[in-house]
């Protein structure tokens, strides 16, 4: 029996073997998206980067988490350091890798990947020369988040700025609020992306940092709107704590109020008030494309920018 036992040895090593790899090879395959960090965008996007670095965003990372408030919320939602809490990073810091097997680490405040998401799967695709609408549709496929899906856009912004993102928890929620965290009901798109992080560097003017024109504003004000409807309508009960469902309530009045004042000359904007989806969301979108409708909210446009 014992030397059976042992002519089976090698077989069984090499089942083994073969069952851990594919085990690897499996977890490679299934690997979640990761960030790389501002660093590898800004080897293009040198433009850009340098508006970035001139931010909240990036000037926030050495000193965020030195406050008392921060201190004090940390502590609330069970962490000892704010650079330490997952639930704190998700929206307050870039967490890159070098790998999918690297440890994580915390390299910047938000930045381009925190906005257009996770960039492990997709820089390859964004990098190649082919034509754009198939580096959109396979990039996007990817994870990545292009400045003209002003619908995902939104609802990225939405996710930190609203307190919607799908790690929070009720009790997270209550916890952050009680210890001081801020509830901002008047997030809006355009005044908060067209001020100090506006990077619109296109062609022709790629060397120009170009204002929107108004039609362009007035496109994302009613896009922005639609995303905040979708956001606030699913989050409205996420949390039993009053100020944060009323602060959704009020995002959910603002933006029906304004997307009705606009179904009359685009039947999608009423079908998000009826049905306040992510896809009804796209299609709104897609449907004022090229339409002006500045004439119509043009009135409710941001005389200032953040």
């Amino acid at each position: 029996f014992e030397v059976i036992a042992r002519q089976h040895l090698p077989i069984l090593f090499i089942g083994v073997l073969a069952g851990f790899l594919l085990f690897v090879n499996s977890a490679e395959l299934y690997a979640e998206p990761f960030k790389l960090g501002p660093k590898k965008c800004q080897e293009c996007h040198k433009a850009e980067a340098k508006v970035w670095s001139g931010t909240k965003h990036a000037t926030s990372f050495k000193k965020i988490h030195k406050s008392k408030k921060a201190k004090k919320i940390v502590k609330a939602v069970g962490g000892k350091r704010m650079k330490k809490t997952a639930l704190c990073a998700s929206c307050h810091y870039t967490v890159a890798k070098k790998s999918a097997s690297a440890k994580p680490k915390l390299v910047a405040g938000p930045s381009c990947e925190s906005c257009h998401g996770a960039a492990s799967e997709w820089i390859s695709i964004h990098n190649k020369k082919a034509p754009k609408a198939n580096k959109i549709e396979a990039a996007s496929a990817k994870g990545m988040i292009w400045p003209s899906q002003l619908f995902d856009v939104a609802a990225n912004c939405n996710s930190c700025h609203g307190l919607t993102k799908e790690n929070l928890t009720g009790d997270n929620i209550k916890a952050m609020l009680d210890a001081g965290h801020p509830m901002n009901a008047d997030f809006e798109l355009v005044q908060y992306s067209q001020g100090s992080v506006r990077h619109r560097f296109y062609p022709p003017k790629v060397t120009e940092n170009q204002a929107m024109t108004p039609a362009e504003m007035a496109r994302m004000f009613v896009v922005g709107q639609a995303a905040n409807l979708v956001s606030a309508s699913a989050a409205v009960s996420k949390s039993s704590h009053a100020g944060y469902k009323a602060a959704q309530q009020k995002k959910i009045a603002t933006a029906t109020k304004l997307l009705e004042s606009v179904a009359g000359q685009v039947p999608a904007a009423g079908k998000v008030v009826a049905s306040p989806t992510a896809d009804n969301g796209r299609a709104l979108a897609a449907a004022i494309a090229d339409k002006d409708l500045s004439g119509v909210v043009g009135g409710n446009l941001p005389k200032k920018f953040k």
